[in-house]
């Protein structure tokens, strides 16, 4: 008898090319099969109707643990997680402490199993303390569990430490994540340099911020030979020079934020300060170089950039009001008004969120391969729910989606094979 048997659903698992009503069965923990059931089952799911999938990977999540627990912490925002159907977590190192040395990966690793509702693979820093001047152990870092190296929440602003971090980095395959951002041209700014700033009368963020940055870094990368990744793109120039430097044969890779491709910066007209975040909402001809870039390959992530804040750091006016929105329990939903628009077919959307990180993570999540974890993610493409921040499981209230009505839900995740939420409810 087997475990769990999920049965009727269309099967979606892009790493084994699968998108077909079929079943799927559980052992262990692990995935056992897929395809037709003919035994029996201690617990079955009927997924008529449904999306069945690999659990969602997040490549890009804040959580404010340790040093800022009252903003989220690894409990929260794992709860938050697996809502949005999300077994795989990869957290940013702009922590208090950062995460820039062994035992501060291990910590946050191990409090993550305590709990036990999502995998957590911590993003290391490339430079102690964020501050761009000196490289951490990257190498010690990496053996202790980090996947990947950035200084998300500020940029690598200094030529020559970058060009050190991607020639180390080469050596050993890890990939840089970069949050392209001159602060030169941007510090001080709240929204994006336009039209929209000029009425609001802030200083705006140019597009040159992002797309200089990245002009610098594929230069570097050339030269070094290494993995660099464009983190939350948002301007159609940074989307262009990434497609060229793919089409040079550079290993360069980019990810799109959900606010991103579903938003612009008329949101903040109103000096809505949930709708401010870095890179800043941009103009509709910005967004729509971003889904061109989903559309045809050069951007091969959706990941949120989910960055809770305490209230107060958002009702302070929108020039001293932090940056950052919630998006780990809205990815999925908004995400999928990418499929129904016809830019993505729902086996290449899924890749987006699952195979496609895993692989440039060189992480074993994202299929649903026999053997593999049983980290599952099912739902309703169809359904629809009104987002009210007061509902959410992260501690964050920030989302510009408050009151808007979402089309697709998650109805059941498992984790190891056990499952951790459904129907709205958490499972201990």
């Amino acid at each position: 008898m087997t475990d769990i048997l999920i049965k009727h659903g269309r099967v979606i698992d892009p790493a084994n090319n699968i998108d077909e009503v079929c079943d799927v069965w559980v052992e262990n923990g692990k995935v056992a099969g897929v395809g037709k059931f003919d035994g029996q089952a201690a617990q079955t799911i009927d997924a008529k109707g449904l999306i069945v999938c690999p659990g969602l990977i997040d490549m890009h999540v804040h959580l404010r643990e340790p040093g800022e627990e009252w903003k989220e912490d690894i409990e929260s925002g794992s709860q938050a997680a697996v809502a949005g159907g999300i077994t795989t977590i990869c957290t940013m190192p702009n922590t208090e402490p950062c995460i820039d040395h062994a035992g501060i990966v291990l910590q946050v690793i191990n409090r993550a199993k305590e709990i036990g509702l999502c995998n957590l693979r911590p993003i290391g820093a490339v430079t102690r303390n964020l501050k761009g001047t000196e490289l951490t152990e990257m190498r010690e870092l990496s053996r202790s569990g980090a996947v990947a190296f950035s200084d998300d929440g500020q940029p690598i602003w200094h030529a020559g430490v970058m060009r050190k971090a991607l020639e180390y980095s080469s050596s050993f395959g890890y990939l840089i994540i970069q949050h392209a951002e001159e602060k030169q041209l941007t510090d001080g700014g709240s929204v994006n340099e336009g039209w929209v700033s000029t009425q609001l009368g802030v200083q705006g963020m140019p597009v040159e911020g992002e797309d200089s940055m990245i002009a610098r870094d594929i230069m570097l990368t050339r030269r070094a030979n290494a993995r660099y990744h464009v983190a939350h793109i948002s301007s159609k120039g940074a989307v262009e020079q990434v497609r060229l430097a793919q089409q040079e044969g550079l290993q360069v890779t980019a990810e799109a934020a959900p606010h991103h491709f579903a938003l612009t910066e008329n949101e903040v007209l109103n000096f809505n300060a949930d709708a401010k975040m870095s890179p800043p909402l941009r103009t509709e001809e910005d967004r729509l170089a971003v889904i061109e870039g989903l559309r045809d390959g050069t951007i091969e992530v959706i990941a949120t950039d989910h960055a809770p804040h305490h209230e107060d750091d958002k009702r302070c006016g929108l020039s001293c009001a932090a940056f950052g929105i919630v998006g780990l329990e809205t990815m999925l939903p908004i995400s999928l008004d990418l499929e129904r628009a016809g830019v993505l077919s729902m086996l290449d959307l899924i890749a987006k969120m699952t195979t496609n990180p895993a692989r440039l993570l060189n992480i074993p999540e994202g299929s649903l391969s026999q053997g593999n974890a049983a980290d599952i993610c099912i739902f309703d493409s169809k359904a629809k729910w009104i987002l009210d921040r007061e509902k959410l499981f992260s501690k964050g209230r920030n989302t510009p989606w408050h009151g808007r009505t979402m089309t697709g839900q998650v109805q059941y995740t498992l984790k190891d094979g056990k499952v951790v939420f459904e129907k709205g409810q958490i499972h201990d």
